[in-house]
């Protein structure tokens, strides 16, 4: 297993890591990802250990709290061994205080994910929303305060848009505070727009990515593609596409490239693009998902080979899309004094 630093940190991070977003099934939402439990948590963590990916995702969200709780239990005694990274902000009870990045909602969170845990820091806190009622500069006094105190290492964020990401770094940086080290984002084949303007943040900034839903919610897990239709009580099945608008020309064209790519090289279509996405700039971990441990150590796998830059290059234009305004304008007249990333 690779490593590779967490944007602009001292923190080296496995190029994959495991989200428990699987664990618990707490309800019908998280039933439809995953209803693993403290036993079969514990073995799917160390296989991975064994693998090197020590990096494990979860939220204060995943099934009201019961996935850090199977995570706390299954890492019992290995602690030393992982790094934690989860996260706050999404409704967490009833009362008008209970969500949001606020100091009172965001120390109270730290303090109910400790105990989930059990253990006495947290690697890395991320925001999971941008909240737009909180003054920045309440959250990131909050967040400074938890890293003075020890109970968190290194902040992030999750689902920023560019401004948001940008004005909390330099609020950060005009008072001294610590800074998002790395922006928990959606990206896939079937979704680049985080390369529109996430990306080139990610790179002027140091800000890591951490990759959500590589897969796309499955839909290039292998089992979808021209002529295979999801399968019936899968979570695309029952919950829809993520993102939500895929038009069908676009994701067979895709899957149509993933198969063939998968037949030339004999790894599965699902490692093709994780793989892809190794190579792409900023990316600092790529968060898969299992069920079970045959599909973690398949996805662990990806990280085992390295696609040409001609199998790149075709993956790179049969997912490309016209960006939205102001990115087609600015890719079409002033590319030489803003040179892409990608």
């Amino acid at each position: 297993m690779d490593y590779r630093q967490l944007g602009g940190s001292g923190l080296k991070v496995p190029v994959l890591s495991l989200g428990t977003g699987t664990f618990g099934g707490g309800s019908e939402f998280f039933r439809a990802w995953g209803s693993t439990q403290v036993e079969e948590a514990t073995r799917l963590i160390d296989v991975a250990i064994e693998a090197g990916a020590n990096l494990f995702d979860s939220a204060d969200v995943y099934s009201n709290g019961l996935a850090e709780e199977i995570l706390g239990k299954a890492i019992a005694g290995k602690r030393d061994k992982v790094l934690i990274s989860t996260k706050a902000t999404f409704t967490t009870g009833t009362g008008p205080n209970d969500v949001g990045a606020s100091r009172h909602h965001l120390i109270a969170a730290c303090e109910a994910s400790l105990r989930r845990l059990g253990t006495d820091y947290i690697d890395l806190w991320q925001m999971h929303a941008f909240d737009a009622l909180t003054p920045v500069e309440e959250t990131l006094r909050a967040l400074d305060d938890l890293v003075t105190a020890g109970k968190v290492r290194y902040i992030g964020c999750s689902n920023f848009s560019g401004w948001h990401l940008m004005k909390s770094l330099a609020v950060s940086d005009r008072h001294g505070w610590s800074r998002y080290v790395a922006h928990q984002a959606y990206y896939s084949l079937l979704g680049r727009e985080y390369e529109w303007e996430l990306m080139p943040l990610g790179l002027d900034q140091k800000v890591g990515a951490l990759v959500w839903s590589p897969l796309a919610g499955g839909m290039l897990s292998g089992k979808i593609g021209r002529n295979r239709p999801a399968p019936a009580g899968s979570r695309i099945a029952t919950q829809g596409a993520e993102p939500p608008a895929i038009a069908d020309e676009l994701l067979y064209a895709v899957t149509d490239v993933l198969d063939a790519l998968a037949a030339e090289t004999g790894h599965s279509v699902s490692q093709i693009a994780l793989n892809w996405l190794l190579q792409r700039p900023t990316v600092s971990s790529v968060i898969i998902g299992a069920r079970n441990e045959t599909q973690l150590r398949q996805n662990l796998a990806a990280a085992d080979f390295t696609l040409s830059a001609e199998q790149v290059s075709r993956l790179d234009a049969v997912s490309q899309k016209t960006p939205v305004y102001p990115y087609w304008h600015q890719r079409n007249t002033f590319t030489k004094r803003n040179p892409l990333p990608v």
